[in-house]
């Protein structure tokens, strides 16, 4: 009998997660119209980021939508990508709409343990999650940590029990004082958040079902209230779970409702990138190697305008903790003995041997030879910085605790400006539940260090965690995701780029690089990288497109507070009969358990009055006088922004709410009224700052000769060995000679789908010419070609006119200006013509949140009375494309074909 074909994890089909998204583009879905409930970012630290966003909403969806509604789910998210944050959300959640107080978060490592604690409980810690004063419809929500859930709860309060799964397991199965058996979680429902939960299969992987795994100890916790209305929950979590193995996917199968890869994770922007710097070097030469080069960074870091502490840590990763209490010892001798004639005959050293071929180092190595005459002084620095008083060696014994006092608190604070380790020794960290960000070189100690694919696929994960990006900040803006992956200035490879120093070995690299691989973990070698010119053709400088021709970007002007006058220049299209839907979700599960929501009316709410606008005004610290002044300086008085007809005109309202079709008038609050305009309120909070901008766009178009914009300029080529799936998620970048004279630059560094557009525009080059006899051209607008310059601040579109959409909606107001990735320039006799394209390969939350610049390139195309140009300029037509996605989704090429009167193919 043939052996079935194995099938890879990504091919899997997972039916919860498939569900959800046909859901989302089901315009007659309920859980379209879903939002996250504002009282989850409201009560976090950190506000959700879109995926986080998207994973609540797919769990919503399976406790609202499938019947009956699962208990047990998994959510695989990559290292770094913040469940911890998805977790605190979620006990939220799971408070408000379903009633849940007890949660018992479980993990299978003491040092996990004890930074969730830092996360969820520890009001004082720098990690916690929490806002200080949780607050849900104006109760102040307390969270308690308990060792046993309490027979007789107190209101208003949320219970979390956090212990590992070995504890959980034996409290179960070995029946003692003071602890939680089964007969605890058969009382009471709870939720079960279990970390790291690809260690909770163990019986599954061995396809048998033992009587007290820790796997049955949480099935048997799971089931414990089957017999119950109110069932118990369980959420997993985890980044690593082995989908190719047929009984792993098997349990999972239908459990599993919300997927971020790591490759996802790392194209969104939310990592560093990562470099392998790969030497025949000595393990006393690498950590030399890392020390130069973390010193370098940050120095980098302060000449490129970092503000605040810029503290790039090194980790050196052992085999054993012997291992690694001897390097440490040489680490430190080396520091102690280090100076400058040493130094330099080491970089020299170093600069006739591989290490010279690294990007990083070989600029490293350049700076300490051009300051040779500082090197004393850059040596103190780097003996100060790098004191043994600064090095933790944070090991764990056997059982996963510290081998010293303070050790877990230094290891989870390195980011802390008052903490001054910049070195880590370690054996075990990072392979789960550290999340220090400003780690930037990772080490990897070569005695007795092993290279099987065990030992590599360890190293794969180390990486990946490692990756985390951190927010640095310059010019007084942070940034959670990737800022500098074109620039040209080495932002990106010091900033932003973690280095993995490793062994020069065919053998073993290869193993790494197929470990890597398999975590579709993209990573390059940190080999030198030099740009590649881009120049514009000959042929096309000879032409009068090139000499004489101009490109067409719209005027700002400056905004004087005057201008400011009513709620309408905001952005904000305030009606005086406002319709909403009423939140009724959390008082109606029977209802929607029963005969479901689909049915609804709309009912005019008799007793609103301004009464309600008051007493959210009251609530919301935005409106406060002073605070609310800086955003509206016309405003005289609250009296007037809450009844004045160009404001609020809170005595002409109407509300009209929608609700279930059973509901009757007096089934609506008092509390649900506020709460509407509460929503409402914060919902204009968001116009109110987004709108008061200092500068905006104008329907006055201004020509730039092309000649002095369209220029040469340089750039490079991303390298990644490492890129599996990933190279189709990035859209990988390449170089493409372009020999067609359509296009003005002898090469294109452009990704797959910027060159999918040139050849879909390549297509129609003849049919266009027939038309534009004088000029067809696509001009590619490389943000590289004015990097800090001046002009790339002019060739930049920005909104402009009454900001409505295609459907007639109010669009928000954006300061930004943006540019467009090319521009078809077209000429005949009659008129000139200037298509303006942008490319998207995102899709879900980052493609909605780009949708205002699609607006404003339709705005154009349908309101071209409004533009005006020089006198001398009447023959101009200035207009935009939809953007232009894969395999042209939304028929991008259709229009332009009706736009330039041309057929479509």
């Amino acid at each position: 009998m043939a052996k079935a074909k194995k099938i890879p994890a990504n091919a899997r089909q997972f039916p919860l997660v498939d569900q959800a998204e046909q859901a989302e583009n089901d315009l007659f879905s309920q859980h379209q119209s879903y939002e996250i409930p504002e009282y989850i970012n409201g009560n976090l630290i950190h506000t959700l980021r879109a995926y986080q966003d998207k994973a609540i909403r797919n769990y919503h969806y399976t406790q609202t939508e499938i019947k009956p509604n699962p208990q047990h789910v998994l959510f695989n998210m990559a290292t770094g990508s913040g469940k911890t944050d998805l977790m605190a959300g979620l006990i939220l959640y799971l408070y408000q709409e379903h009633g849940y107080r007890n949660f018992l978060f479980t993990v299978n490592t003491n040092s996990v343990l004890m930074k969730t604690k830092d996360n969820l409980v520890n009001e004082n810690s720098e990690k916690y999650l929490f806002q200080d004063k949780i607050e849900i419809d104006g109760k102040h929500i307390f969270i308690k940590q308990v060792e046993r859930f309490p027979r007789i709860q107190q209101d208003n309060t949320i219970y979390i029990k956090l212990s590992s799964v070995q504890k959980v397991s034996d409290d179960l199965f070995v029946l003692k004082e003071n602890t939680m058996g089964l007969s605890d979680y058969e009382n009471q429902p709870v939720a079960v958040l279990a970390d790291e939960a690809h260690h909770y299969s163990a019986s599954t992987k061995s396809e048998k079902e033992a009587e007290k795994t820790w796997e049955s100890a949480i099935n048997k916790i799971l089931h414990a209230r089957d017999d119950k209305e109110q069932k118990n929950l369980l959420l997993e979590f985890t980044a690593t779970v082995d989908f190719d193995k047929e009984v792993i996917y098997n349990k999972y199968r239908d459990k599993v409702v919300y997927r971020y890869p790591l490759n996802q994770f790392m194209f969104d922007g939310y990592s560093k990138q990562v470099k392998r710097i790969e030497t025949s070097a000595s393990d006393q030469d690498k950590m030399l190697n890392a020390v130069l080069l973390s010193q370098f960074r940050k120095y980098c870091a302060y000449a490129e305008g970092v503000t605040g502490t810029f503290k790039p840590v090194i980790m050196f990763k052992s085999a054993t903790v012997k291992i690694s209490l001897e390097a440490n010892k040489v680490f430190n001798e080396l520091i102690q003995n280090l100076n400058v004639t040493d130094l330099l005959a080491f970089i020299k050293r170093q600069q006739v041997l591989d290490s010279n071929d690294s990007s990083a180092l070989s600029l490293a190595y350049d700076f300490y030879l051009k300051n040779e005459d500082q090197l004393g002084k850059i040596i103190r620095e780097i003996k100060h910085d790098f004191d043994s008083r600064n090095v933790l060696n944070a090991n764990d014994d056997k059982r996963g605790n510290m081998l010293e006092k303070g050790q877990y608190q230094a290891l989870n604070t390195l980011e802390n400006p008052n903490n001054l380790y910049r070195v880590v020794f370690a054996v075990a960290k990072l392979t789960e539940g550290w999340d220090v960000l400003n780690l930037y070189d990772i080490v990897r100690i070569e005695k007795e260090a092993g290279t099987n694919k065990s030992a590599t696929m360890v190293e794969a994960q180390l990486i990946g965690r490692g990756a985390r990006y951190y927010p640095f900040e310059i010019e007084g803006h942070k940034s959670y995701q990737r800022r500098f992956d074109n620039d040209l200035t080495n932002k990106q490879l010091f900033l932003e780029t973690l280095h993995y120093h490793t062994m020069n070995e065919p053998q073993y690299l290869k193993q790494l690089v197929g470990s890597l691989k398999q975590m579709d973990l993209p990573t390059g070698e940190d080999k030198k990288n030099p740009p590649i010119e881009i120049k514009v053709k000959s042929s096309f400088k000879k032409t009068e497109a090139y000499k004489k021709g101009k490109i067409y970007y719209n005027e700002v002007v400056d905004v004087e507070d005057e201008w400011f006058d009513s709620i309408d220049k905001y952005g904000i299209n305030h009606q005086t009969d406002i319709s909403r839907n009423l939140n009724y979700g959390s008082r109606e599960v029977s209802y929607q358990a029963n005969a479901g929501v689909t049915e609804t009316k709309t009912i005019s709410v008799d007793r609103f009055d301004a009464r309600y606008i008051k007493k959210a005004i009251q609530r919301l610290e935005f409106y406060q006088f002073d605070n609310l002044k800086k955003y509206i300086p016309l405003m005289p008085s609250m009296k007037e922004f809450i009844y004045g007809k160009n404001w609020l005109n809170a005595n002409e309202l109407n509300l009209f709410l929608t609700v279930p079709k059973d509901y009757k008038s007096t089934d609506v609050t008092p509390d649900d009224i506020l709460n509407v305009v509460i929503e409402l309120l914060k919902e204009y909070e968001v116009k109110f700052k987004s709108g008061y901008v200092k500068q905006r766009g104008t329907n006055k178009f201004i020509g730039y000769p092309i000649n002095e914009y369209l220029t040469n300029y340089n750039k490079r080529v991303p390298k990644y060995d490492t890129a599996n799936l990933f190279n189709e998620a990035m859209q990988k970048i390449d170089v493409y000679e372009i020999d067609d004279d359509f296009y003005v630059y002898e090469k294109a560094i452009v990704n797959k789908l910027e060159y999918e557009l040139i050849e879909r525009v390549k297509a129609h080059v003849n049919e266009l010419k027939e038309k534009y006899q004088k000029s067809v051209y696509l001009l590619r607008m490389d943000e590289n070609m004015h990097r800090e310059s001046a002009k790339s601040e002019k060739l930049k579109l920005h909104q402009y006119g009454s900001r409505r959409n295609r459907s007639g909606e109010v669009t928000e107001t954006h300061l930004q200006g943006f540019q467009p990735d090319f521009i078809l320039f077209l000429e005949n006799s009659d008129f000139y013509f200037q298509i303006f394209i942008e490319i998207k390969g995102m899709s879900g939350d980052r493609f909605i949140s780009e949708l205002w610049k699609q607006d404003l390139l339709l705005y154009m195309t349908d309101n071209q009375a409004e533009m005006e140009f020089e006198a001398n300029e009447q023959n101009v037509r200035i207009c935009g494309l939809k953007f232009y996605t894969k395999n042209d989704g939304q028929h991008t090429m259709e229009q332009l074909a009706n736009l330039v009167q041309i057929k479509n193919q």
